[in-house]
């Protein structure tokens, strides 16, 4: 049976006296998963904050239940470099940890003779043990270890991570170790903020099995759709300070959303008209009450007025916005865009390939989804494809008429002691104003573009490159991770704008809702091998979670 975990009651709360969210009411039960959605910096890591009593509310209250106990994972966690896996697990459950060290205590006490030999001693340290021991079994100590272990293999990190360092783990290994350390200590409830940040697709349909297995009550803040398909309940959409609850996970709100938008813009071009028509009504009274001399077409004139005054109108539809214009123009391609023979690579002649007898062909108007575990060298393999890497064997082929565009996750091509204006003019020659404009398709005001590279948010520098490609005018985009901090609107945008773009496309992604919209063809790459897989991307994922 469902259980009311926490609520917000008409809850204001502002960062340096600007509002982020107003007036929010929201109910959150036991056995549903709500998923957050909303443009980046819209408030939806202060909404977790504010449950988590972390940001207490300017205004209204927030109500949580009696002992309810609150898992959080936040978008990085800090762990020692220097601890392993197992040791970061120990740390669960802070009060285990202290009966355990109790207890070693009095049973070093017990040894003592000045314990032993006194009897009232005796008898009192003994009492203290058995309290301490059924404190022990109530924190499920006897079986701590075994859960421990079980709880890491559900994460995917088998016996041979357990003694592993951190600064060993990969970024998404550390992510679920750290939701393997939440789940250990049992919460009620659990506020997970972008917990698929890192992580490969593998890793993904762990975090939706354990995610789907918890019992609680669990808020889900993600920019993966997919995730939110799977997972979600409910979706919490905020934006402008607003919370708007939709039933369902994210298809059906994506659905619901238009239904509502289209019956609105309804609702208010009928009342629109219904106004305008009272008015007019309204004018010809007044005008034949002066013309006639009749008080009585006044009055009618006058009272009608109030009425429409008095009128509830409806809100005005907001536009239909996007988050970016991506402009692709096409230019012409040779037919073969890529022949990749026989390549491998390695970094030291003694070391084994990290890259073996690879195959690749790619034509034009192909868009070849390359899919495989973190650290498999996918983005080694873009970095051959555009030449700044060599193969140790092999060769790569690109047509003669092959303009390559590149899009880096780590945005390592922008330079973040220029301005927004100076980077986009050493592009493209250019005026202030025309740069100006220029950015401002890509959602940047006058004073961000008059601003350094290195002021921007981690979605900023993604859009600031996005706009950087279509100066390059390319017919092959090379793409690595290119949804990563980009909120959703933004992700619908580039995904419109990649649909319309008629070359070639080698797309690095784990986002599956964006590779199911744009890639026709998937490539894998494991153990330095690549394969073509013969199915859709839904086959491949059915195969991944198979051999999960």
């Amino acid at each position: 049976m469902k259980r009311q975990l926490a609520s917000l009651n008409h809850v204001t709360a502002a960062y340096f006296d600007a509002p982020v969210l107003r007036d929010v009411t929201l109910e959150f039960l036991s056995q549903e998963v709500a998923g957050v959605v909303g443009p980046n910096g819209a408030g939806k890591s202060t909404l977790l904050k504010c449950l988590l009593g972390e940001l207490p509310p300017d205004e209204g209250a927030v109500v949580r239940a009696r002992n309810l106990t609150i898992g959080y994972l936040p978008q990085e966690s800090e762990l020692d470099p220097d601890a392993t896996a197992w040791e970061v697990m120990q740390e669960a459950v802070p009060a285990l940890r202290a009966v355990e060290s109790a207890l070693a205590e009095a049973e070093e006490q017990l040894g003592q003779p000045q314990v032993y030999e006194n009897p009232q001693r005796l008898e009192a340290a003994l009492e203290r043990q058995a309290q301490l021991l059924q404190r022990y079994e109530e924190l499920r100590g006897p079986s701590f270890a075994h859960t421990v272990k079980a709880t890491l293999r559900q994460v995917g990190l088998d016996d041979s991570c357990h003694d592993r360092a951190i600064a060993a783990l990969s970024g998404g290994q550390k992510k679920l170790l750290v939701l393997a350390r939440i789940l250990v200590a049992r919460p009620d409830m659990l506020l997970l903020d972008e917990p698929d940040n890192h992580l490969d697709i593998r890793g993904k349909q762990l975090l939706e099995r354990l995610i789907g297995r918890f019992e609680g009550g669990v808020v889900v803040i993600s920019h993966d759709r997919f995730l939110l398909d799977i997972v979600a309940d409910q979706i919490l959409e905020v934006d402008a300070g607003k919370v708007t609850t939709w039933k369902g996970n994210y298809s059906e709100y994506v659905l619901h959303k238009e239904i509502a938008a289209a019956r609105q813009a309804q609702k208010f071009q009928a009342q629109q008209k219904e106004i305008r028509r009272l008015e007019a009504s309204a004018a010809r009274l007044m005008h034949w009450g002066s013309v006639f001399d009749n008080p009585k077409f006044i009055r009618r004139a006058q009272s009608m007025q109030k009425r429409i005054e008095r009128m509830e109108r409806m809100e005005k539809p907001a536009p239909e916005s996007r988050a970016l214009r991506l402009d692709l123009p096409p230019r012409r391609s040779s037919a073969k865009v890529v022949d990749m023979r026989q390549v491998s690579l390695s970094f030291d002649a003694a070391d084994e390939p990290l890259l073996r007898d690879l195959d690749l062909l790619i034509w034009k108007g192909e868009r070849v989804g390359l899919v495989g575990p973190n650290g498999s060298g996918k983005t080694v393999l873009l970095s051959l494809v555009r030449g700044q890497r060599r193969p140790t064997s092999g060769e790569i082929i690109l047509g003669p008429s092959v303009v390559p565009g590149f899009y880096d996750q780590e945005h390592r091509n922008l330079d973040y002691a220029s301005t927004l204006i100076e980077t986009v003019r050493r592009k493209r020659r250019m005026d202030e104003a025309a740069a100006v404009n220029f950015l401002g398709a890509f959602q940047f005001g006058y004073r961000t573009c008059k601003g350094l590279v290195s002021a921007l948010s981690g979605g900023e520098r993604s859009r600031l490159q996005m706009a950087l490609l279509m100066l390059d005018e390319p017919n092959f985009l090379l793409l690595d991770e290119p949804t990563n901090n980009l909120d959703i609107r933004s992700a619908e945008a580039l995904e419109e704008a990649l649909a319309d773009f008629a070359g070639a496309m080698l797309i690095v992604s784990h986002d599956r809702y964006f590779l199911e919209r744009i890639a026709n063809r998937i490539v894998v790459l494991e153990q330095g091998r690549l394969r073509e897989f013969r199915g859709s991307l839904a086959d491949y994922l059915t195969r991944l979670a198979l051999a999960a």
